[in-house]
């Protein structure tokens, strides 16, 4: 698709999409919000960060649509790690694998034989293994959250497939459809981000790709919430048991058989 020079701004938000009509749906993400802050002047903060965040975002479709970027293809690499040994008192964000990636793929296909993802969940799955453990981020739990925010990569709610955004990022209403990333791998590189942001106060390895990073960073400062029950009524909202669940489905992967 070529777009002339004369063509006007709402010519091109119509063909990205940018206006965004309210959907409805049976999954999860759709009916919460997310990067929720409680704290009064952080929310104060949040709600200006959010407000050019999704400006921001716009623009930054139309440009990627009008501009593409090389640098924004992905580098998919195998990563050493080593499997951990099973500890479900364990509920740190940061640090490795539990589970295997055959036991994640497994876990997906039997909830849901036919995942609605642009790439195969072997290949889902190596992303969050590739893209975790270069950042020392807990790769099967972070894959555990995705199944938690897609409906099992169903969707159904606000947002859709084509975003390939597996955390909700940006879906702070109902009718904002939050992040659209050009591939796979660059959703799961932005997942794992925004994760680094509320973990850590460390900067990602790679170029930030998660928009929000930032406004997450500079809310928090210093402090950090290590476990994933500290995401609890922070990344999605009213989320009471909102890091409970994604450790329920942590262990029920675990629960797959080993093979080999």
């Amino acid at each position: 698709m070529r777009i002339g020079k004369g063509t006007n701004l709402f010519c091109v938000l119509l063909l990205t999409g940018a206006c965004v009509l309210p959907l409805s749906g049976k999954a999860d993400a759709g009916k919460r919000l997310h990067d929720q802050i409680t704290n009064g002047n952080a929310v104060q903060t949040h709600n200006e960060h959010a407000a050019k965040g999704e400006m921001g975002g716009i623009k930054a479709r139309i440009d990627a649509l009008l501009h593409p970027k090389a640098e924004q293809q992905q580098r998919h690499e195998k990563v050493d790690y080593k499997l951990l040994p099973i500890d479900l008192s364990n509920e740190d964000i940061l640090g490795g694998p539990m589970a295997t990636e055959a036991q994640c793929v497994n876990y997906l296909l039997k909830i849901n034989p036919a995942p609605n993802i642009s790439v195969t969940p072997e290949e889902l799955v190596s992303y969050y293994y590739e893209e975790a453990t270069r950042e020392g981020v807990r790769p099967d739990v972070a894959f555990a959250q995705a199944l938690h925010e897609t409906g099992n990569f169903s969707y159904g709610g606000t947002v859709t497939p084509d975003q390939n955004n597996y955390c909700g990022l940006g879906t702070t209403s109902d009718y904002v459809q939050g992040g659209y990333f050009p591939s796979a791998q660059i959703g799961v590189r932005a997942h794992i981000q925004h994760l680094l942001a509320y973990a850590t106060t460390r900067t990602p390895s790679e170029e930030i790709v998660d928009p929000r990073y930032t406004m997450v960073r500079d809310i928090y400062g210093s402090m950090t919430l290590p476990h994933w029950l500290d995401l609890n009524g922070r990344w999605a909202v009213p989320g009471t048991y909102y890091g409970q669940r994604i450790m329920d489905i942590f262990q029920q992967i675990l629960q797959e058989p080993v093979k080999g």
